[in-house]
């Protein structure tokens, strides 16, 4: 079993012991979730601790998106449960990049591959790379954009 996978359900039991709802209810989500990845495709098999953080940053993304959508129905209670799960499984990924530090990655990735004026494509699966999880898609798709284009 990976160590994620271990810590998640050690911290579930903990969250059930405590009577914590709010972490019971989130962790018992992204168990299911990451048990449903394990069962997907032809054969069952374990997920790695890669695998496992990218099914936690999906359901991550998910609850901002469902916050938002909640926020703008005029739902504040269900927006700000949706929030509260977020900042829940934020704790089990990897602290994100500021603006600035992004900036500064994607400079040095593009520089160092001499994809300054390259497509999107090759210069987004470098940066990607690079970036491992630390920055949602869209703001470094964004950027990359930004720095081809100038």
């Amino acid at each position: 079993m990976s160590t994620l996978k271990d810590t998640l359900n050690a911290d579930l039991r903990a969250a059930m012991k405590a009577r914590d709802e709010l972490t019971t209810s989130t962790l018992r989500m992204a168990l299911a979730a990451v048990r449903t990845a394990e069962v997907a495709g032809a054969q069952a098999r374990e997920l790695s601790d890669d695998e496992v953080l990218a099914v936690l940053t999906k359901e991550a993304k998910k609850r901002r998106e469902a916050a938002t959508a909640f926020a703008d129905a005029g739902r504040g209670d269900r927006a700000e449960k949706e929030r509260a799960e977020g900042e829940v499984l934020d704790r089990y990924l990897p602290t994100q990049l500021s603006d600035a530090e992004l900036r500064e990655l994607v400079a040095q990735v593009l520089a160092a591959g001499n994809l300054g004026g390259a497509k999107l494509g090759p210069a987004m699966k470098a940066v990607q790379a690079a970036v491992a999880g630390r920055a949602e898609g869209a703001r470094v798709a964004a950027e990359v954009r930004r720095q081809i284009a100038s």
